[in-house]
């Protein structure tokens, strides 16, 4: 049996028991609901060599993830998020892929995999300015990993980070979700480590999403790493791919 028919019967099931398309009720998703998701072949050789790591089936069931939802994957990077939720959502899915326009202009790496996301069958990618995402209404999730201290980068505005989490808001059908994925600054250590650092304090996540008017639902410290500092670049070569790294999921209310 085709991935692409279970999904679909996977869906229509969710659908008829009010569960898909991002009921308010807390679901409890098994990491290994997304097997088949995660063996697609829209996914690369080198996206199911990281998922071990990544923790990528834990990840999709943290983040309520399922067929028919539609997800907006916020700063995608390299793609490897777009791609299982693509395969994750289905048919009758939809994925709203967002590379800001200063991320195209800084790489070219990432135009590159804005256009491979939006060629992709249930993928439409975005391209508006940070502060500024082009997300369209009544979504069920919208996620971010790695990239949420992006918005306090020294570039970019100081209302970055407010501008974009009420436009997530405003994005999220009532009980939607918003989860984040970071790297672990030190308690405290404000908002310099964001620039240099490449890491985030998650209190002060904490205080911005909540300020914009979300619930602060669950954590998870499944990608946390005693064993890292927090003091490193995220990029040094001692410390890169093993970061410690916090999940939180919020919740727009009803």
């Amino acid at each position: 049996m085709k991935r692409s028919f279970v999904l679909a019967v996977s869906a229509a099931v969710l659908l008829a028991t009010g569960v898909a398309g991002g009921a308010v009720a807390q679901m409890h998703m098994e990491p290994s609901a997304y097997s088949a998701a995660l063996a697609d072949p829209v996914r690369t050789e080198a996206d199911k060599a990281r998922d071990e790591a990544r923790h990528t089936a834990e990840t999709l069931a943290f983040a309520e993830v399922m067929p028919g939802q539609t997800i907006g994957d916020m700063i995608i990077g390299g793609g490897y998020f777009t791609r299982v939720f693509a395969a994750a959502t289905g048919p009758t899915g939809k994925v709203i892929a967002w590379q800001p326009a200063q991320f195209i202009g800084f790489q070219a790496s990432y135009a590159d995999a804005i256009t491979a996301a939006d060629a992709l069958p249930n993928v439409e990618g975005i391209r508006s300015p940070l502060g500024a995402p082009e997300f369209p209404a009544a979504m069920d999730l919208v996620f971010t990993a790695q990239n949420y201290h992006d918005l306090h980068l020294k570039p970019f505005a100081a209302d970055t980070a407010a501008k974009t989490n009420a436009a997530v808001f405003a994005a999220l059908k009532p009980g939607g979700l918003y989860v984040i994925v970071d790297h672990y600054a030190a308690a405290g250590s404000g908002l310099a480590a964001a620039d240099s650092l490449h890491r985030i304090d998650p209190a002060i996540v904490k205080e911005e999403v909540e300020a914009a008017g979300f619930v602060l639902e669950d954590h998870s410290d499944i990608l946390k790493n005693d064993s890292d500092p927090l003091t490193a670049n995220v990029f040094d070569a001692a410390i890169r791919g093993h970061t410690s790294q916090f999940m939180l999921k919020f919740r727009k209310p009803a």
